[in-house]
């Protein structure tokens, strides 16, 4: 019996720890890319040997050219922007943005510390009134001072899901009739031909009208500017759901609607076992679409009725017509994108964990 060599051992057991990492890598590839991270994935590799020129040329696609053309970009706006002279002076360049970010960031950090105080105060008092036996005196008394930007960004991102998820809502489950039924698809086709194309400009008046009549109280749980916004934002946003959803329905293949004959399946088993699971990467990918119109949507939206949220904040500046007014009109034009982008990871994300889908 021959004694096994010592060092093959070595060898075989550092292949195999080798092995397990790049499983580990590719696994971790797909997170990465969802994120936007996909360069990381090649980056490691080259720095573990495995074919360096290949993925170095991975990182400079998906790093390298990206970082340049934002510098790129940077540069030209930074030369460009003092050349051109507005009403309120010349466009600012990044320099000057940043600055207002910051600007803009730690006032909001102030407003955030007055509220906390104010609060605290209130607790003091009702509970000195508590002590002093004047219990019916307690009440809460809201905050009244001028949102930060922090609160109007999360005012326009709560509208928009809120809007979305009605959208939704309404979308998929006709979505699934029209795809699963000629008659429903030849009753729903006129009306999204109709009114898919509107815009939300011309939408507002109606919904404010609506709203404004139908939802009379003052005190109800949600405000009117929310409701209005919202549900502007769900009727410009629910088609692009509700025709996905159709078509991806009426791709199923046949030989599944014909093996849920056979089985006898009802209709609520055969969409939950066989239409949802194959219409999903097309129910996803108009339910990204549906998301990216809403965001667009609601910031008209908001511009136009005065209603809190990032459009107001734009609006207002524009409006004021103060040195910094551009500054922080360019803050917000970022802070929509980046949101934009965040939201659409988002769904991709979803997607990308509830289907099976490749595609990207």
């Amino acid at each position: 019996m021959t004694v096994a060599d010592p060092n093959f051992a070595a060898a075989a057991e550092r292949e195999a720890r080798r092995a397990r990492l790049f499983t580990r890598l590719n696994k971790a590839d797909a997170y990465l890319k969802v994120l936007g991270f996909g360069w990381v994935t090649p980056l490691i590799k080259a720095a573990l040997g495995d074919n360096p020129k290949a993925q170095l040329k991975e990182v400079w696609i998906g790093l390298g050219v990206p970082v340049l053309s934002i510098i790129a970009f940077l540069m030209v706006w930074g030369a460009l922007a003092p050349k051109v002279q507005t009403s309120l002076g010349a466009i600012p360049g990044p320099a000057a943005v940043w600055a207002e970010a910051v600007t803009l960031h730690e006032d909001a950090m102030a407003k955030a510390a007055k509220e906390a105080a104010f609060y605290e105060k209130v607790e003091e008092r009702n509970a000195k009134l508590i002590a002093e036996g004047k219990a019916d005196q307690v009440k809460e008394i809201p905050f009244t001072g001028a949102p930060s930007y922090y609160n109007q960004i999360w005012t326009s991102i709560r509208t928009v899901f809120f809007g979305f998820l009605i959208g939704s809502l309404i979308a998929i489950p006709v979505g699934i009739l029209a795809g699963l039924s000629p008659t429903a698809n030849a009753a729903v086709n006129p009306l999204v031909q109709v009114f898919k194309p509107v815009s939300p400009l011309a939408w507002l008046p109606l919904v404010t009208m609506v709203v404004s009549a139908v939802y009379v109280t003052n005190d109800g749980l949600f405000a009117k500017s929310f409701l209005i916004s919202a549900i502007t934002v769900t009727l410009c946003s629910l088609w692009p759901t509700l025709i996905n959803t159709a078509l991806g329905v009426a791709s199923i293949d046949k030989d599944l609607i014909s093996v849920s004959k056979v089985l006898k399946m009802s209709t609520g088993t055969k969409i939950r076992k066989l239409v949802l699971p194959s219409a999903l990467p097309l129910i996803f990918t108009g339910l990204r679409l549906s998301l990216g119109v809403g965001w667009m949507v609601l910031i008209a939206a908001e511009m136009l009725a005065q209603n809190p949220g990032l459009g107001k904040f734009v609006w207002d500046e524009f409006q004021n017509g103060s040195s910094q007014s551009l500054a922080r009109i360019m803050v917000a034009v970022f802070t929509i994108g980046l949101i934009g982008f965040l939201l659409d990871r988002l769904m991709f994300a979803l997607q990308s964990l509830l289907t099976f889908t490749n595609n990207r």
